[in-house]
């Protein structure tokens, strides 16, 4: 027997949405005492979810597709129309293959080599400044990392603009107003600078490494054996290098929880067994990163009673099921122990997407982004000191994406002395 979906109180969310951010989806669920409920989002039907049992349906390929899921206003900052993330079937397992193909053994070092000397060249700079803005400095490192990485040229004098273009394109997702503007100028900006290499390289005016993003995209070719079109090409190597930039916010929260839980800061420098990584994999799972995920109905079914239709919007709580009680041990405690030997399901922990990293939409960069967090974070506890000065270290939940309201000032940066 059908029943309906629970809807959410009014006529349109939109202003909730904004207004309430990160929890907008577990409110309702707690309210409604439901892992599903649909709303209005502007102006459309939307049903959203939560929990184990909706990640897994959710990522079933028969019953969701994700184009058209990304409204334009995110296409035209954070993700690039016509990327990866708005593909499906053959087509999207065929692009997916581009990026997982830079995901090697050997491509990982490799990153995580580039990462530890760009922390070396920068402790100097930090020793002679009397405050840093660590997540603008982070950004900073992790585009000179990103480009070196991706054979991309870099100059030095333009390195700080585009990080901030990078920074921009991720910080105007969320937003309307001015910071959506800004993210939009920037997706501009980062698109033509790109689409520029990846012309030089097809015209071999620029020869990158063999094997590096920009020789890989800028020589991929779809499922017609067709190169991508240029601009094709330019989103999708922006999609390597602004996940990897945006790497930054999590280092920034790493060292705010290494201020807020100082016995963690101890066993990082203790080298206890595997807590770097355990530590790691709590600052993604305790933190907001991604809110939620979309995907729409590939065709009318019926799952627990409830009905789906066709083109229906559907967002995933990923905030939510990071902090489920029914996942997690008291979730709102910041306890990297409890990755210990965790063994989970590639639906219950999903702060990058869930599902098949090789095949599915899950991001092909989550180990990636994990190596460089502990590549960072190992440096931060273990190569330098420094101090916390008095500042405000809130994290907005109403704010997409978010960060810690001074984005973390350290100061007397200091080498360790053996």
């Amino acid at each position: 027997m059908k029943v309906q979906i629970p809807r959410s109180e009014g006529l349109d969310n939109s202003l909730d949405l904004l207004s309430e951010g990160y929890l907008f989806i577990l409110n309702r669920c707690r309210r409604l005492q439901t892992d599903v409920f649909q709303t209005r989002l502007l102006a459309q039907n939307v049903i959203c979810m939560t929990g184990t049992e909706a990640a897994e349906l959710f990522y079933d390929e028969e019953r969701f597709i994700r184009k058209g899921a990304a409204p334009k206003r995110v296409q035209k900052t954070l993700f690039g129309q016509n990327g990866v993330q708005g593909l499906d079937g053959a087509a999207h397992k065929h692009r997916k293959l581009l990026f997982m193909s830079l995901m090697t053994p050997e491509r990982l070092k490799g990153i995580v080599d580039l990462t530890r000397a760009q922390w070396e060249k920068t402790i100097k700079k930090w020793e002679s400044k009397d405050r840093i803005i660590l997540f603008d400095d982070v950004q900073e490192i992790l585009c000179r990392v990103a480009c070196e990485w991706a054979g991309v040229p870099l100059e030095e004098t333009e390195v700080r603009k585009r990080a901030d273009d990078f920074g921009e394109m991720v910080d105007g997702f969320g937003a309307v107003g001015p910071r959506h503007w800004q993210g939009k100028g920037a997706r501009k900006r980062a698109e033509q600078w790109i689409e520029t290499v990846i012309e030089q390289i097809r015209k071999g005016e620029l020869n990158p490494p063999e094997g590096t993003a920009a020789s890989m995209t800028a020589r991929h070719r779809d499922l017609n054996n067709k190169l991508l079109e240029t601009k094709v090409a330019a989103v999708e190597l922006l999609n390597i290098l602004r996940p990897i930039v945006a790497i930054a916010t999590y280092v920034a929260f790493g060292v705010h929880a290494l201020h807020e839980h100082p016995e963690c800061r101890k066993k990082m420098q203790s080298g206890e067994g595997q807590y770097v990584q355990q530590f790691v994999q709590e600052i993604r799972r305790f933190y907001p990163f991604t809110p939620f995920v979309g995907a729409r109905v590939r065709r009318d079914f019926t799952w627990k009673n409830y009905q789906f239709e066709n083109g229906t919007l559907v967002l995933l709580d990923v905030y939510g099921m990071n902090h489920d009680p029914r996942i997690w041990d008291q979730p709102d405690e910041f306890r990297p122990e409890r990755f210990d030997h965790w063994e989970g399901s590639p639906f219950d922990f999903i702060p990058q997407g869930g599902g098949d990293r090789a095949r599915g939409h899950r991001c092909a960069g989550e180990w990636l982004t994990i190596n460089v967090m502990e590549a960072s974070l190992h440096f931060l506890t273990n190569e330098i000191d420094y101090d916390v000065p008095v500042q405000d270290l809130s994290i907005s939940l109403s704010r997409i994406p978010t960060l810690p309201k001074d984005r973390m000032v350290i100061h007397h940066v200091r080498r360790k002395t053996v």
